[in-house]
């Protein structure tokens, strides 16, 4: 029986540049593990981070990592072949059982598309098994833009909306995620499904926009990713109320989740 508390060594397979403070990491894993999961990845004498799953391969995950701290700067000095520490998959996913038959709707902010790449990915490869696939994807500028070679296999698979807010070079779609939403082709609102990932704020005007539009709540779903932390719902630090998000989510139904906006 695994002790859910030790680090295992994990070696890395692949390294992918998306920006100057963006990379992938492909790590070697095998075992269930779903997209909006997150693994804590660390290095000894320099600490731990929660990383979301990004992408999902038969032996190995991968996971997008910005360079921000301590942590992740140590990451960042490793190459393939050298290895790291992960524990992990903790928290819930986003099931893949519950968006199929839908016209399912995407919308992510930043970094905020990495713990859902694993969604449009999958459903990219097996369109027979949604109605509908419609993703929009906001990041600040045409350069904080992550997984481009991806988008050119997803525009060929779906209805696919890229923005910036703000870019120097003309051809760009610029403004907010939300200006987009009214756009989304919906044919029968009652086989609608969302999920919305990104920026505590982008999150809640998206949701606003989605039920404007007629969706319910319990048709949207929202990672609250940003808030992990230990991953066992020890430490205390994802605790709002009564809910680790840890352990509750990090994904969440909005309609059992939307207090956690508050």
């Amino acid at each position: 029986m695994s002790n859910e508390y030790i680090p295992f060594l994990s070696q890395i397979k692949d390294v992918q540049k998306h920006t100057e403070i963006e990379y992938s990491f492909r790590m070697s894993y095998v075992g269930d593990v779903q997209p909006g999961q997150f693994f804590q990845v660390s290095i000894p004498k320099f600490g731990e981070a929660p990383i979301s799953v990004s992408g999902i391969g038969e032996d190995d995950v991968e996971l997008t990592i910005r360079k921000v701290g301590k942590v992740t700067n140590e990451i960042f000095e490793n190459r393939v072949g050298q290895s790291l520490f992960m524990r992990g998959p903790y928290g819930n996913g986003f099931s893949l059982e519950l968006y199929r038959g839908k016209e399912l709707i995407i919308v992510a902010g930043g970094t905020g598309v990495s713990p859902v790449k694993g969604v449009i990915d999958y459903f990219g490869e097996h369109r027979e098994e949604v109605k509908s696939l419609s993703v929009i994807a906001g990041f600040k500028s045409p350069g904080d833009i992550l997984f481009k070679d991806s988008m050119k296999r997803w525009e060929k698979q779906m209805n696919l909306t890229v923005t910036v807010d703000q870019a120097d070079e003309p051809g760009w779609k610029t403004g907010l995620v939300t200006a987009y939403i009214p756009k989304i082709p919906i044919e029968n609102l009652k086989d609608a499904a969302a999920i919305v990932v990104g920026p505590p704020v982008m999150m809640k005007f998206s949701v606003a926009e989605l039920l404007k539009r007629g969706l319910k709540e319990e048709q949207i779903w929202i990672s609250q990713e940003r808030k992990m932390c230990c991953g066992l719902g020890k430490c205390g630090h994802c605790k709002m109320d009564d809910t680790y998000i840890c352990l509750d989510g990090p994904v969440f139904n909005y309609a059992k989740g939307k207090k956690l906006f508050d």
